[in-house]
């Protein structure tokens, strides 16, 4: 079984990123099964469940006569897990700034709810993030700093009191760590978010909305700037390390 399900993810994760890439263009067929199926290795049997899989995120389509056909992006479901990992891969630029922006949309908001609603428990796990973070900072760009600052930003859309903020946060996990592994790169970022993370966390448990609101903002803007410069961003080679 454990063979099947991973011989079962990968023929997923091959299509899905096909999908992604253009490679397989939307409404468009699916080349013939049995070609398909041999192309990658599989029964007949794997690859229809692999469509199915597919189907259930938006991104295949099934129908008598005409076959299975690649839907449109606009079809997807882009908060799908697998979807999110797919593009970090294939469009990582692309899903850089489709992150940047939501988090304008959502994270301002969920701030000021923050610091009309937040309980001791919601105060105590961004406190408890932050300390990670500081703990984590002498390594910038690690994945403990990553995990310590995605930590604090679920506790800041829990917080909120709003429960589809909070499964929203959840939901774009994917998104999230791959933005804040690259923005971490920044030589100096993270040295710099610190204190804007903590002014963000003193504003929401002293109960001041609009400055909780302008906090994350200041930070989702140093964000965008640090990504822009950042050595871990797509397409930039990074600088050589200066001698010790």
């Amino acid at each position: 079984m454990e063979r099947y399900r991973t011989k079962h993810q990968r023929v997923v994760d091959e299509l899905g990123r096909r999908i992604v890439r253009g490679q397989l263009a939307p409404d468009r067929p699916l080349p013939v099964e049995d070609t398909l199926a041999a192309e990658l290795g599989v029964s007949r049997g794997a690859l229809r469940e692999a469509v199915k899989v597919l189907a259930a995120k938006g991104m295949l389509r099934t129908r008598p006569r005409t076959g299975t056909q690649v839907l449109p992006s606009s079809d997807w479901d882009h908060l799908d897990r697998d979807l999110l990992q797919w593009q970090q891969a294939c469009e990582p630029v692309q899903l850089l700034r489709d992150t940047g922006e939501l988090r304008r949309a959502v994270e301002p908001e969920a701030a000021r709810l923050a610091a009309g609603r937040a309980g001791p428990g919601h105060i105590r796990a961004m406190s408890e993030a932050l300390e990670a973070m500081a703990a984590a900072a002498v390594h910038p760009g690690s994945e403990e700093f990553v995990e310590a600052d995605m930590a604090f930003h679920r506790a800041l859309l829990d917080a909120s009191g709003n429960r589809l903020l909070g499964s929203l946060g959840r939901a774009l996990e994917v998104a999230l760590a791959h933005s804040f592994a690259v923005s971490s790169q920044t030589p100096g970022a993270v040295e710099a978010s610190l204190p804007a993370h903590r002014a963000l966390a003193e504003a929401v448990a002293g109960g001041r909305p609009s400055e909780a609101s302008a906090a994350i903002l200041a930070i989702i803007d140093a964000a965008e700037q640090e990504i822009a410069r950042s050595p871990g961003l797509p397409g930039v080679k990074p600088a050589p390390s200066p001698l010790r």
